[in-house]
């Protein structure tokens, strides 16, 4: 039986739901053909008389879940079809066995270097060949298995590791008389903002799981001074400003990059972009983009908290209060993203109210 690409729609002979998909990729029906008879038993077979045609198939859903490649193709040869294959990623992790009549050992040492898992030299054996695909289809779901346990503990641990850095900042709100939902609150607030600012998820994710961990520094403040329910002196406001320089201190020593971040956010949260913050003075983009982002974040919560000596105020009321400070207090560029994420930050809110 002579196959063709228009003699099986789509490229695909015998779909099944129950069987791995196999890619062949051959100019040659009669080649096609000795594969197919070898194989179709165990496997959906999807077939591509040349390499475009085998990159359109390989990326579209289903995808293969090993391909049988040639070599001498006109247009694009092998070699080149299983390059561009393993720079995508949507199939780069595709096994590739290249079935190819090109026995020199320097073809076969280029085809491993190009990614292939195989190399078969025709004209092939049937019992060979099948025991060949049936291993590196056997390593492919064993690898997919590996690496769905590998995510599903990494998800595990981040949850843990949010879990954990939640109970920190916690900590220290609970010590400042603070409710212990605001660290979460601001955490989520400094997230929306971040990802409004153009951020990239993974930076997002690290901001994140800092923003926690901004005043964790308050640890160092005597609580004759955190807890005075008057108005500090100067000289005790001059101590309680030396929060943000002790969480800095805390985080001073650690290469991690959430870490550093976390650094960051400590030492820079309370400056303002016309430089009357503290601890530096430091003044508009001298202020990492991160302490600008959590200035917003701890301010808004703050605003929309009822605390000792204030009634909580309303998301419109806050966001009014921000926009009036743009440029003073805070980055002129940020407070625009604000309007964008209203109803995300009342979401939060609602899952996460004050006990």
């Amino acid at each position: 039986m002579i196959m063709t690409d228009t003699k099986f729609e789509h490229g695909t002979i015998e779909p099944s739901l129950d069987k791995p998909t196999l890619l062949i990729v051959d100019d040659t029906p009669q080649n096609i053909d000795v594969l197919v008879a070898s194989l179709s038993d165990e496997y959906t077979i999807k077939v591509a008389l040349n390499g475009l045609k085998a990159l359109a198939i390989a990326a579209t859903n289903p995808r293969p879940d090993i391909i049988l490649l040639d070599v001498m193709m006109p247009d694009m040869d092998g070699y080149e079809v299983c390059k561009r294959l393993k720079e995508s990623p949507m199939t780069a992790k595709i096994p590739v066995i290249f079935v190819t009549a090109k026995h020199d050992i320097k073809d076969e040492e280029r085809g491993f270097a190009m990614g292939a898992v195989d190399y078969i030299i025709k004209p092939i054996s049937p019992p060979i060949v099948r025991a060949r695909v049936r291993t590196h289809i056997a390593l492919y779901d064993q690898n997919r298995q590996l690496q769905k346990k590998v995510a599903e503990r990494t998800q595990a641990l981040e949850a843990s590791q949010l879990r954990i850095i939640h109970h920190l900042g916690q900590a220290v709100e609970y010590r400042d008389n603070e409710t212990g939902a605001h660290v979460i609150r601001m955490s989520h607030y400094t997230r929306f903002i971040a990802k409004a600012y153009g951020g990239n998820d993974d930076w997002v994710r690290k901001i994140f799981l800092a923003a926690p961990m901004h005043d964790v520094g308050k640890i160092g403040i005597p609580d004759s001074i955190l807890l005075k329910p008057g108005k500090l002196t100067p000289d005790e406001w001059e101590i309680m400003k030396r929060h943000t320089i002790f969480g800095g201190e805390i985080f001073s020593d650690d290469d991690d990059p959430m870490l550093k971040i976390a650094k960051t956010i400590a030492l820079t949260h309370h400056e303002k972009w016309d430089g009357s913050g503290y601890p530096n003075g430091l003044k508009g983009e001298e202020i990492p983009i991160e302490g600008r982002i959590v200035a917003i974040a701890d301010v808004l919560d703050a605003l929309m908290s009822k605390r000792p000596y204030k009634e909580a105020w309303s998301l419109e009321e806050s966001l009014a209060y921000i926009q009036d400070n743009s440029g003073s207090h805070f980055d002129p560029s940020l407070t625009p993203l604000m309007e964008g994420i209203t109803t995300k930050i009342l979401d939060v809110r609602k899952q996460y109210p004050d006990e």
